[in-house]
């Protein structure tokens, strides 16, 4: 896993703030553009996540560090060395700007199941900022690292929700979709709410 998120951080510092010119203006499959049948059906299954799919989507949009997002950054795109230090990326078809929490997002919940996610998320999200960190520096970049890990932590949250979404309008069922994944999508309808309202 952490030479999975240590590519990801290098790919996201590498294109922070890239225009990706001839690439998908927004990376990911999953993003409300490309499924309409699924969005459809999350009406039903899920009336309050409908509703505020729009503001989830523009939310990630908005992000003041945009980079190119892999788009499938799942465990099963990622083939290893033999001592599983070293990684390479395959399935480049969904390359594109977005935040780069959409990737980190989906891939840890490519690899664990509800009590897992629960219990190994923090610990990834500071591995996943030490590099991205490292990297920036190593590259020279003018960012606000601070700024950077500031916004995108906030939007994690955000980014796991906005997949949800997509999961329970295409799959109801899917294994994805548990108590933790429910619950952080709570979570981001009620802050969203609340900000509505103040």
């Amino acid at each position: 896993m952490r030479s999975c998120l240590r590519w990801l951080a290098n790919l996201h510092a590498t294109f922070l703030g890239d225009a990706g010119e001839g690439l998908w203006e927004c990376g990911t499959y999953w993003h409300l553009e490309t499924r309409p049948d699924e969005m459809a059906r999350l009406a039903n299954e899920d009336p309050a996540l409908w509703t505020a799919a729009d503001a989830i989507d523009a939310r990630l949009r908005a992000a003041s560090f945009q980079t190119l997002v892999h788009g499938d950054a799942k465990l099963a795109n990622f083939c290893f060395s033999t001592d599983g230090a070293s990684v390479a990326a395959v399935d480049f078809q969904y390359v594109g700007r977005g935040c780069g929490m959409k990737d980190v997002a989906y891939f840890i919940g490519s690899c664990f199941g509800d009590a897992e996610c629960e219990a190994r998320t923090p610990e990834l999200l500071d591995f996943y900022f030490g590099v991205l960190r490292d990297a920036l520096e190593t590259r020279g970049t003018d960012v606000d690292a601070d700024r950077l890990e500031a916004e995108w932590r906030v939007l994690f949250p955000v980014a796991w929700t906005d997949f949800h979404r997509f999961l329970k309008g295409w799959s109801p069922g899917h294994w994805k979709i548990h108590d933790y994944s429910e619950r952080l999508a709570r979570e981001v309808l009620a802050g969203m709410e609340k900000e509505r309202d103040s």
